[in-house]
């Protein structure tokens, strides 16, 4: 069907009209908002038309009555805040922008094609208006509570946070994480809209229309609850205005509607998820035809900066070289705590965990700025990148083995573009006694796998605290990887480490192999040099604290130079060290003769030293692998 024609000339497409629209007016907006994402899918030939249908009274009265938003300057301070949860539903969110005046109806009808900023699922990559990537259901109302949480304890501007849900992801865990944290915190800026349109994707929901079944487990988690038709845009709007007027809970407003509302052939029928209409045109006609309604949205309150990054003198915590032993996950904290007094738009997040990742000196220091999320790691990553939408650079804690729970929401955030940093202690078969639950031993790989990501691996006190500094000002998906036990100092306080580069510890023309590791097995591995040298055996050590970027320079150099390389790490062998050593030959340089030590097997309880050695990554283990190499290559 042929786009509609354009306004009249001399028309305004978004007019700042104050007067609010009458029932039959909204009535007229949700009608359009179905129509267009009927004809934006048609053109596509793919979408989830039905899904965007039975939300579209909930979008017009929102869009026309309660959303307070410039969309000119997407970050103004006092904007409201709206997350596309169901992100599926993308072509009503597409409707409301051109309802808005901020997309044509030229573009609306790019709709999932390449090169579009209307993706199949909103991301904030493409598009200034859309908060957080979403499309893995279960995260908007998480990352939203991030928002909300910001709102109410960091920027309090005023602005509220309104999330568009479907019934079919309250399925997920990590809804009721959120709901949980958002009743403990009670943030009454938040309002989550549930589209209960009764029909997931294979057949119905777990719950059908009982809202009642919803409304008893959001209020018990301490939410305000209401329960209305979602296709009476009158009583939508009393619905809205009583979330806003709730104090000192969220609010919850469970909307009873039909997915595919509006035309007979779809409506509330089951087996039409995620498919264009047969027949848009008849669609089209049966919802009254294409419309050109445009909205006059709400301005923001005047509020004032989002919030002044206070750029002190940065002083990190310094350790002599050769003194005490200092375990990285003490230097992290420290250094943490540091980084707080000098940046003012630093934020830490701790899953009560913070005792031991050593979060809490920054929560000591700077309680206004701390935010216990317990145990809850799907809440904890979705605020940290909540709260970095709204400007500020979080860093979420807890052991490296338990982000493995977060992981999906790790991977989003890389999607939405978020800045958020993640730290992760007690890491691999060094941690002793606790046994292999608590080890983590997979982070690096599944770290390194995420798109655009930084990974860092420091081995000493000083290093630490300069990562943690040099963390804070990079992109995308920061991960630092500390570890429990003491280590000592080998690096002077004035040393420096910049991300994506290595320390060679020991070198000499006579090298005969290199021995690379990160971490706890720097020590080993220089131990095993000694070891190696008093046979003969002259061998380099490459502290590779950078993972992910790797210092391919340094790495290449070695291969040439001695001809034989060891990586070493207390992780599991596939995705960690020594695949990202290996990326440094990808690009079809010959591969060294190489040897992968790693931990193959799964470990028990035991003392470090007798992990270390079981797993084959003690400074013994490493002798005779480097020993075995270099006599091969001279058989050879």
């Amino acid at each position: 069907m042929p786009p509609p024609p354009p306004p009249p000339s001399g028309t305004p497409t978004n007019p700042r009209r104050r007067r609010l629209m009458n029932t039959r007016e909204l009535v007229e907006l949700a009608q359009q908002l179905r129509v267009d994402s009927v004809r934006a899918s048609a053109a596509a030939g793919s979408g989830h038309p039905t899904s965007s249908m039975s939300a579209a009274d909930l979008m017009a009265v929102l869009l026309a009555h309660h959303l307070r938003y410039d969309f000119d300057r997407p970050a103004h301070p006092g904007n409201d805040r709206f997350v596309l949860s169901k992100g599926h539903a993308s072509p009503l969110l597409y409707s409301a922008y051109k309802a808005a005046g901020v997309i044509d109806d030229e573009e609306l009808l790019t709709f999932r094609k390449l090169g579009s900023r209307l993706e199949g699922h909103p991301t904030p990559r493409r598009l200034p208006w859309v908060e957080t990537a979403t499309g893995s259901l279960g995260q908007g109302l998480p990352v939203g509570v991030g928002i909300a949480l910001s709102g109410r304890r960091l920027d309090r501007t005023g602005y509220r946070v309104w999330v568009l849900c479907g019934d079919s992801e309250l399925a997920e865990g990590s809804v009721w994480e959120a709901a949980e944290h958002a009743g403990h915190e009670h943030l009454d800026n938040l309002t989550v809209i549930v589209d209960v349109n009764r029909l997931g994707q294979r057949g119905p929901t777990r719950h059908g229309h009982a809202l009642d079944a919803y409304a008893r487990r959001f209020q018990a988690f301490g939410w305000h609850t209401v329960e209305v038709d979602g296709h009476d845009v009158d009583a939508v709007d009393r619905a809205y205005g009583e979330a806003a007027s709730t104090k000192g809970q969220p609010t919850a407003i469970l909307a009873r509607t039909l997915k595919g509302k509006g035309v007979t052939d779809v409506e509330d029928r089951e087996g039409l998820h995620g498919k264009p209409l047969k027949d848009p045109d008849e669609a089209i006609a049966e919802l009254g035809g294409p419309r050109d309604v445009r909205v006059a949205v709400h301005e923001p309150t005047a509020a004032r900066m989002l919030h002044a990054v206070r750029a002190g003198h940065l002083e990190l915590p310094r350790w002599d070289k050769g003194g005490d032993d200092v375990a990285t996950r003490d230097a992290f904290g420290q250094a943490l705590a540091a980084l707080g007094d000098g940046r003012g738009d630093v934020v830490t997040l701790d899953g009560e965990v913070g005792d031991s990742t050593r979060a809490e000196l920054f929560a000591k220091k700077h309680p206004d700025r701390y935010f216990e999320c317990y145990i809850a790691e799907q809440q904890l990553v979705a605020a940290a990148v909540g709260l970095a939408t709204r400007g500020w650079v979080p860093y979420a804690c807890t052991f490296a083995a338990f982000l493995t729970r977060a992981y999906d929401f790790i991977r989003m955030a890389s999607i939405s573009g978020s800045g958020i940093n993640l730290v992760g202690s007690h890491a691999g078969v060094a941690i002793g006694q606790d046994g292999p639950s608590q080890m983590g031993l997979e982070d690096l790989a599944m770290m390194r796998a995420v798109h655009g990501s930084t990974v860092l691996y420091p081995c000493d006190a000083n290093q630490t605290a300069q990562l943690v500094a040099r963390m804070a000002g990079r992109e995308g998906v920061r991960y630092l990887r500390t570890s429990r036990g003491g280590s000592p100092v080998i690096y002077g306080p004035d040393e420096e480490f910049p991300i994506g580069g290595s320390k060679v510890l020991r070198s000499s023309e006579q090298d005969r192999m290199t021995i690379v590791a990160a971490g706890v097995t720097v020590f080993e591995a220089l131990a095993a040099a000694d070891a190696l040298d008093r046979e003969g055996i002259r061998v380099r050590v490459i502290d590779l604290y950078s993972v992910k970027p790797v210092d391919r320079s340094t790495l290449r150099r070695a291969a040439e130079e001695t001809g034989c390389l060891v990586t070493v790490e207390d992780h599991h062998e596939e995705g960690g060290l020594g695949d990202a050593v290996l990326d440094a030959f990808a690009d079809g340089r010959p591969v060294p003769r190489l040897v992968r030590l790693a931990v193959r097997t799964m470990p028990g309880s035991g003392s470090p030293e007798e992990q270390l050695h079981a797993a084959g990554i003690d400074a013994e283990s490493i002798a005779a692998a480097g020993k075995l190499l270099v006599e091969e290559a001279v058989v050879r």
